[in-house]
């Protein structure tokens, strides 16, 4: 009997994973609502016109922040000092995607992530929440949010691949001819 007592129950789910299910019911819900209600004041025909519109509206944006993108990219690629982040480019591509999902509860949020003024006031709760969520998941006395703030910032100094070749600074001119053979550092 003192075995059961000793043993591990499983972690209890997190609110979220618990709630999460639910709102995606209501929003689904809400949706199909919606669409019904504009369908009787509209008719469907319009509704259709609508959603399509939305498809191709959302698949446009998505197409032109994945070309803005790139030539960040390629831009970045070029002169390799760090530029702001990309967060128009991930709300915009977001905003896409929610056009093209069907229902007009999506397309409102979209809209709302594609003008300055809401885009600002999504991305200011959007930090905000991440550092929370940093920050209630430390343990006591550490900070995970300056912890993720500090790898960013050693993201941005290191390329990308992380490959590191040991060697030393040579003065031009002074380094071995043209014909001289190489040899590498000796390792111990």
């Amino acid at each position: 009997m003192s075995q059961q007592a000793t043993t591990a129950r499983p972690a209890r789910r997190s609110t979220l994973r618990r709630v999460l299910p639910l709102l995606v019911a209501a929003w689904l819900v809400l949706e199909i609502w919606l669409v019904t209600v504009v369908a009787s004041a509209a008719g469907w025909f319009t509704v259709l016109v609508l959603l399509l519109a939305g498809v191709f509206t959302g698949g446009w944006l998505v197409k032109r922040a994945g070309l803005r993108a790139f030539s960040a990219a390629v831009e970045q690629s070029r002169d390799p000092r760090p530029k702001q982040a990309q967060t128009a480019t991930t709300m915009t591509v977001l905003a896409g995607v929610l056009l093209i999902v069907p229902g007009f509860l999506s397309d409102v949020l979209a809209l709302t992530l594609l003008f300055p003024p809401t885009r600002a006031l999504w991305r200011a709760g959007a930090r905000r929440a991440a550092r929370d969520v940093l920050r209630s998941t430390a343990p006591v006395g550490e900070d995970r949010f300056a912890d993720a703030m500090r790898l960013q910032e050693q993201l941005r100094i290191h390329r990308p691949g992380g490959t590191v070749i040991q060697g030393e600074v040579v003065e031009p001119g002074a380094g071995p001819g043209p014909d001289t053979e190489y040899r590498p550092p000796i390792t111990g």
